[in-house]
């Protein structure tokens, strides 16, 4: 039935049933990875076929993979894609002006809480982007429409903050099985990324789903998805040294990636260009390097062909890896919608591939091979962009078979992890959330931190006194050990600072200045919509016991006391809560 919250209702006994049995929450996570497996197979046959229709190709193949296009077709096509996705911005900003949120910002700051609707909504935009032949991958579709649909059939039983979390890792991890062909780099995404940690009351279920959006989406052999990694020789130890190596390069393109979008979203915002038209002047732009090559169109799916890559001229490689780049970086700052997932594999291999005959050129007798520097490059670019080390170690294994050269793989994409943090300190989803104004940097819950407020912490039960009454008056009013502190208002009503009882009552104290000269903190004050680590924050730099709680908007208007070791219990106790959640005691 529909609710006055908009959102579908289980019947009370089944919520009341799910609630109770750990298996049913099983059970809901390999329901929601058939789904995502349907809705990869869904969004990428919708995309599939926009591109047989847009660029006269064959459904069965991929644009990336063409050796040319029609140059109209490639001008005019995503030109005006870009042009009626950004018409289709303006139009949705009168009925939804909020942004939508995604998976990891979802887990972080709402306890898993999603707009289906939303979601719908991104991922229809991704799918017109990518089929329009925008440079940008359909993951980030994938596991936003995924992981609403988890958030709504967790929502419709009514469950548990964590519980809710891991419904939406459920998703992404299915969809990310599904479209790489790889359940365990699909659960991982969902522990490092999305829910922000693995628990033993989450491995089951995540893992669950992963493995049912895997078999969804590769139980028909009409489109292959997924990453096909040709024959690797045999990995030395020499190759973990040189993987490191591989690693630092990889972070640096990463960041320059990352800080490449920023930079074109902000140079086109400066340009005070109407919004639509700079959709359209990205896709004219993608467009126009498509006329050089046809491979830094869409997600790079049939470009990333192993055996073709080593094959290619080293020369044609690099074209390829800086105007891949280039066709991102302008696709995703000028306002398609998408990831760039698969995009950094693309390039990664083509970097790895790269680096590989230019240490072979450096020193000729290493005779490097091509095939696992590829791998190796294509793990590590994107654990810098996307962030999770231990997802693209496992896509890689995935993908080969080969455990030597995973092990290769792991140690370039910890340093590559690594030196990204420290330099840049974000993945690009977070990167997206910095720039937007959030802080957050990873799906690690810190939503019930900003859900714990002043305004429900508060006192409002406090004595209150006149600013203006005499000491001795006040003396007479509040005798020692009546109440610790009493709060000082104006005449108006409005904060005027806090009196302590013991200290009215000190023998040496002058009488001259009356209350006014006793009062404490007449200037710091707690704002009721402050979240308790501000509080706290303010409690240390007063270096206060108490504050009053004052009126949002400049009034001073008293509305509450709040003291620090109130907040420092009601933190801890918060703390434990979550704790005893994660690791499933309640």
């Amino acid at each position: 039935m529909t609710t006055s919250s908009r959102y579908l209702e289980a019947p009370r006994r089944l919520r009341a049933f799910v609630r109770a049995h750990e298996t049913s929450l099983v059970l809901l996570a390999a329901l929601t990875g058939a789904v995502g497996g349907v809705v990869v197979l869904a969004m990428s046959i919708a995309v599939a076929a926009m591109h047989a229709l847009l660029f006269d190709i064959s459904i069965h193949q991929r644009l990336s993979a063409q050796d040319s296009i029609d140059v109209i077709r490639a001008l005019a096509v995503p030109t005006i894609g870009g042009l009626l996705l950004g018409l289709a911005f303006l139009w949705l900003a009168r009925f939804r002006p909020s942004r939508e949120i995604d998976p990891i910002e979802a887990n972080a700051l709402y306890g898993g809480r999603m707009s289906f609707r939303g979601s719908v909504i991104v991922a229809l935009q991704t799918i017109w982007s990518s089929g329009s032949g925008a440079s940008v991958g359909l993951e980030a579709g994938y596991t936003q429409l995924a992981s609403g649909l988890a958030a709504s059939l967790g929502r419709a039983f009514h469950m548990r903050r964590n519980d809710q979390r891991i419904m939406v890792g459920c998703g992404a991890a299915a969809a990310i099985a599904g479209a790489f062909g790889a359940p365990l780099a699909g659960a991982f995404y969902a522990f490092e990324l999305v829910i922000g940690g693995y628990t033993p009351a989450s491995l089951t279920p995540v893992g669950v789903a992963a493995v049912a959006g895997y078999f969804v989406t590769h139980g028909t052999a009409e489109l292959k998805l997924g990453i096909f990694a040709g024959s690797v020789g045999s990995v030395a130890g020499r190759d973990l040294a040189i993987a490191a190596l591989l690693g630092v390069l990889a972070a640096l393109t990463g960041i320059a990636i990352m800080r490449g979008v920023a930079l074109c979203e902000a140079v086109l915002a400066k340009t005070k260009l109407w919004p639509p038209l700079r959709p359209m002047l990205g896709g004219l732009a993608v467009g126009g390097l498509a006329l050089a090559t046809p491979q830094v169109m869409s997600s790079g799916h049939g470009a990333l062909q192993f055996s073709s890559i080593v094959a290619m001229p080293i020369a044609f490689i690099a074209g390829v890896f800086v105007l891949k780049a280039l066709a991102s970086i302008v696709s995703l700052g000028s306002g398609f919608r998408g990831g760039l997932f698969f995009a950094t594999l693309f390039m990664g291999a083509l970097g790895g591939r790269l680096f590989a005959a230019g240490v072979d050129i450096v020193w000729p007798g290493l005779d490097l091979d091509p095939n696992a520097y590829a791998v190796i490059g294509m793990s590590a670019l994107s654990a810098s962009v996307i962030g999770g080390p231990l997802t693209m170690s496992f896509i890689a294994l995935e993908s080969t078979g080969n455990l030597w050269l995973t092990t290769a793989v792991l140690v370039a994409v910890i340093i590559s992890t690594m030196i990204t943090r420290e330099l840049f300190g974000y993945s690009f989803a977070t990167w997206r959330l910095h720039l937007r104004g959030e802080t957050i940097r990873s799906a690690a819950d810190v939503g019930w931190i900003r859900d714990l407020t002043v305004a429900k912490m508060m006192r409002q039960d406090m004595s209150t006194v006149d600013a203006a009454m005499s000491l001795d008056d006040f003396r007479r009013k509040f005798p020692p050990g009546s109440t610790n502190q009493v709060v000082a208002v104006d005449g108006e009503g409005r904060y005027a600072g806090l009196a302590l009882v013991a200290e009215a009552h000190a023998p040496d104290l002058k009488t001259d200045k009356g209350l006014a000269g006793i009062l404490r903190h007449t200037d710091i004050v707690l704002n009721p919509l402050m979240n308790i680590q501000e509080a706290i924050a303010v409690f240390d730099a007063a270096e206060a016991e108490s504050l009053a709680v004052v009126e949002a908007g400049g009034r001073r208007r008293l509305v509450g006391l709040l003291t620090e070791a109130h907040a420092m219990r009601r933190y801890a106790e918060e703390s434990e809560q979550r704790r005893r959640e994660v690791i499933g005691e309640v």
